[in-house]
């Protein structure tokens, strides 16, 4: 999952099109991305980004994530708001209630 940002192109839309990739339903992924993009700053997305990043190196099932896998990456990032963040997008744009399908 890469979250990195870029001029060309908003954080929101970067989020929605790394979680689309790994099987997250397309307004779910961009109900985070927005989500994400409103409550943290770009500092804490790029953290994010690498925390993800680093949490799928080696991964066996690289095409797939969960919820979990999600939010336990954002637990990796030392800024206690993002893992705060993260869950509350899950929930509330009912990631937790449906995740994606395998």
């Amino acid at each position: 999952m890469a979250f990195a940002t870029s001029a060309c192109v908003n954080p929101s839309a970067r989020i929605a099109s790394s979680l689309e990739g790994y099987g997250f339903a397309p307004d779910q992924s961009r109900c985070v991305g927005d989500r994400l993009e409103a409550n943290l700053s770009l500092g804490q997305l790029q953290q994010l980004g690498n925390a993800a990043r680093a949490a799928r190196e080696g991964d066996t099932t690289p095409g797939r994530l969960t919820v979990g896998d999600f939010v336990r990456a954002a637990g990796a990032v030392k800024d206690p708001r993002v893992p705060l963040e993260v869950a509350r997008a899950a929930a509330g744009c009912g990631v937790v209630t449906n995740p994606p399908a395998r």
